[in-house]
């Protein structure tokens, strides 16, 4: 479940999450060190990933970007609420240091561009020591939207 939604993409998620997959536009995962980790009312300020990365909070990038070309995009009448969901992510032999979140950003097009072209929508707080096991982010359900009475 999500932390928070990033100020820049606030109302827009549902967008965001129905364009994985459409050309070349993808949701991105990026993993980032627990040492850093700035906190979330800093973090949802940021309006692009290479200002994210420009701060305090680093990339574990040891383990490597995920690219999520598939994402489900669900009105959930029963609970009242907007639900996307994506696959697990797995990685196989992690190692590096040590992770203290997830973000997922977009990317409106993965064949080209920089970090400064991805909008990050969601942080998942999630402190994992990588030790060469297989392992898997929880992220189901990545983000959910409901209306308030």
């Amino acid at each position: 479940m999500t932390d928070i939604v990033f100020n820049v993409a606030v109302g827009k998620v549902r967008w965001y999450v129905q364009q994985a997959g459409v050309g070349n536009a993808a949701l991105i995962a990026v993993p980032l060190e627990n040492t850093g980790l700035v906190a979330d009312a800093t973090m949802r300020d940021y309006a692009t990933l290479s200002a994210l990365l420009a701060g305090a909070s680093n990339e574990q990038t040891t383990l490597g970007r995920k690219t999520i070309t598939s994402a489900t995009d669900t009105v959930n009448n029963t609970n009242d609420r907007w639900e996307g969901d994506i696959a697990d992510l797995v990685w196989t032999t992690p190692s590096g240091n040590q992770v203290g979140a997830i973000v997922i950003c977009f990317d409106p097009d993965t064949t080209g561009g920089t970090d400064a072209d991805l909008i990050p929508l969601t942080k998942h707080g999630w402190v994992m020591t990588p030790e060469g096991d297989s392992i898997s982010a929880p992220v189901a359900d990545f983000v959910r939207a409901a209306s308030s009475a």
